[in-house]
């Protein structure tokens, strides 16, 4: 985590300097705000989440905590479903969405994306160890199967799609996808593989399983409104500052591969820690 923290002070370094100086309308209208809003669904770990403590924690929520830093100006999350991020942007309530969104040409439609910075994939979380071996959507097209996603995720138009025999139900949030799990009102949950893997390990007591490898490969991108270039460019910028650094690989690794977050959220263990 040391190495972490100065492969940051570098990039905040240098981005600092880079950002000066952009007097394009939209970015003078946040340093005018002096507030940076993100919109985040805060209930995708390890992409955002509430601690032990109620702060917010996770890989995107160290990103945009850099970039506001950066930018000089505060960092406002708002807390909104997922549905109801990209509608969010539109309207102008925030000037960006990392929310652990996939890029589809149906979203790019409605707003600029910028990445990908990590890509993901679909999994599975399950009580049942007769879905441990699935390996392909077939696998779980069956007209008795139940299946929870969260509503207006990549996760229902892939159950839709792959899956259309099996009973769909939706959740606004992961904490209503997982309840559904908990209650045995569903029998999977199908989301993206990070976020299976984790919830599994933080419930260790619930007997959770998922599966070793994604279904599918999607990549994960930040959402910034269309009419705002610089701002766009000063994003891309900024990320690609963070890869060139190796501080993308670093807090990688830490939030999606160490598991040493796992002990700040633990303390909650009930079914709305996120």
């Amino acid at each position: 985590m040391e190495k972490l923290i100065r492969i940051l002070t570098i990039v905040l370094m240098t981005v600092s300097f880079f950002f000066s100086g952009f007097p394009q309308k939209y970015l003078k209208k946040i340093q005018d705000r002096g507030e940076l809003r993100i919109g985040m669904t805060l209930k995708q770990p390890p992409f955002s989440m509430k601690d032990a403590k109620g702060n917010n924690i996770g890989f995107e929520v160290e990103i945009v905590e850099m970039l506001a830093k950066s930018m000089e100006v505060e960092l406002k999350i708002i807390e909104i479903p997922f549905a109801d991020l990209l509608t969010a942007l539109e309207e102008g309530k925030v000037d960006m969405v990392m929310s652990g969104m996939t890029i589809t040409v149906k979203r790019n439609l409605k707003a600029v994306f910028v990445g990908p910075y990590m890509v993901s994939g679909k999994s599975i979380l399950t009580r049942s160890a007769a879905f441990s071996d699935t390996d392909e959507p077939a696998d779980l097209n069956k007209s008795d199967l139940k299946i929870v996603a969260l509503r207006g995720s990549t996760s229902e138009l892939f159950v839709k799609k792959e899956i259309p025999d099996a009973t769909l139900l939706l959740g606004k949030d992961y904490d209503e996808c997982i309840k559904m799990l908990d209650d045995r009102k569903a029998q999977i949950m199908v989301a993206d593989y990070p976020i299976c893997a984790y919830t599994a390990q933080i419930f260790p007591e619930k007997g959770l399983i998922t599966i070793d490898k994604p279904l599918t490969i999607e990549p994960i991108g930040v959402a910034l409104p269309s009419d705002a270039a610089h701002f766009i460019n000063l994003v891309e910028n900024y990320l690609n500052k963070l890869a060139m650094t190796g501080a993308l690989d670093e807090m990688n690794e830490y939030w999606f591969e160490s598991g040493e977050w796992i002990n700040k959220v633990l303390p909650f263990k009930g079914i709305n820690i996120y």
